[in-house]
Order: C-alpha cells, then structure tokens, then sequence
C-alpha cells in the first residue's frame, strides 16, 4: 500500500476543499522544543526529526488520509469519515510511538502536540476547523505537551462542574483500565440511561 504524499500547504487546503463538506475529522501537530532541538544539534538533525514524523504519520494514519506540512514544524492531517474521538486515539498513538523511539540524544521535551477539531460537529470551512484545532493544540501544550486534544467550545460546560472529585477520578481509573476514554464511557452510560427509559421521550 503506497504511503500518502506529504503536501505542501496550499495543496493541502485544496485536498481540504475537494471534500465538499464530508464529515471528518482535521489534526494539527506540532513538535514541542523543535528549536531547542535545532539550536543544539544543528538544522541536519532537525531535517531528520521531521523526516522521521512525515514517515510515521504517513505509515501510521488510515488509508485516505491526507498529510500536509504546512509550516516549519508544523503538520496537519484529514481523517475523512473520522469522529474526533476516532482521531484522538489513533494520534495518541502516534505521540507514543514518537516517544518511544525517540533519539537518546534529542532534547528531553521534544515531543508532539496534537490538536483535533471535527466536521460537521466543531466547524464546516477550513478556516474555521483549523482554528478549532489550533485552539485545541494550545491546549494540549499548556497542559503539558506530548498529548493530543478535541476542540472544546468555550460554552460547554466541563464534567467537572457536573460531577465530584471522586466519581471524576473513578471514571479516570476505570477508563485506563478499560483502555477507552473517558468520553467514550459516559457517552455509553447516557446511551444506557435513554434506553433505560425510552417510554418516556
């Protein structure tokens, strides 16, 4: 199965608008301490590290996915027919592979930060999407790089404001011992509650 090509910016964009508002879901990634690395080790070396993210990501995402470089240390990618959810543990995976095989030489923090904004639910234009995964990407920074985020509007209400600490860090454990996210599980208690009383809708 041929790898996808890694696009330039504008080809991206374009790749983006010849999908006529399918749902899917939009990445933003960003390597953490690139210039650190740059700084210390040289350009050639930088060269090497965004060679090696281009192969991992291409090698990594699902076929008909669409990669794109679309600034010095920066990549985004279409998952076409993608929830975020989906998004967010496929690129999870992605930041641990990284980790992992990492260069013992490369600075500590060197690292992906990866941000997830979905079509029809977050966004519908380019602009507006990339935006939302930007946003998202920031966030994943300022709560300690290395991890990937799902765009949050800044109406929503967080659980936290919802449920107690205790329940919240139950949910927490019971989500990594299931190996699913958080989401996934209240998504699957509420599916619950409305089946369980479906005679009253």
């Amino acid at each position: 199965m041929p790898r996808p090509t890694i696009l330039t910016r504008a080809d991206f964009e374009t790749a983006f608008d010849t999908l006529q508002g399918a749902p899917l879901t939009l990445a933003v990634l960003d390597l953490d301490h690139f210039k650190t690395l740059n700084d210390s080790l040289g350009h050639a070396e930088g060269d090497r590290v965004l060679r090696g993210v281009e192969r991992l990501l291409s090698g990594s995402l699902p076929t008909g996915s669409v990669i794109g470089r679309i600034g010095g240390d920066e990549y985004a990618a279409i998952l076409p027919e993608t929830a975020a959810e989906t998004a967010l543990i496929l690129l999870d995976e992605v930041i641990k592979h990284f980790h992992i095989h990492r260069d013992p030489q490369w600075p500590r923090g060197l690292g992906l930060s990866v941000g997830l904004a979905a079509r029809p639910a977050h966004a519908s234009t380019y602009d507006d999407l990339k935006r939302a995964a930007d946003e998202a990407m920031i966030r994943a920074k300022r709560e300690g790089r290395g991890r990937a985020c799902i765009y949050v509007e800044s109406k929503m209400v967080l659980k936290s404001n919802y449920y107690p600490k205790s329940q919240l860090e139950r949910l927490a454990k019971l989500s990594g011992a299931l190996g699913r996210t958080e989401a996934s599980l209240l998504r699957e208690a509420l599916d619950d509650l409305i089946e369980k009383n479906r005679s009253e809708l």
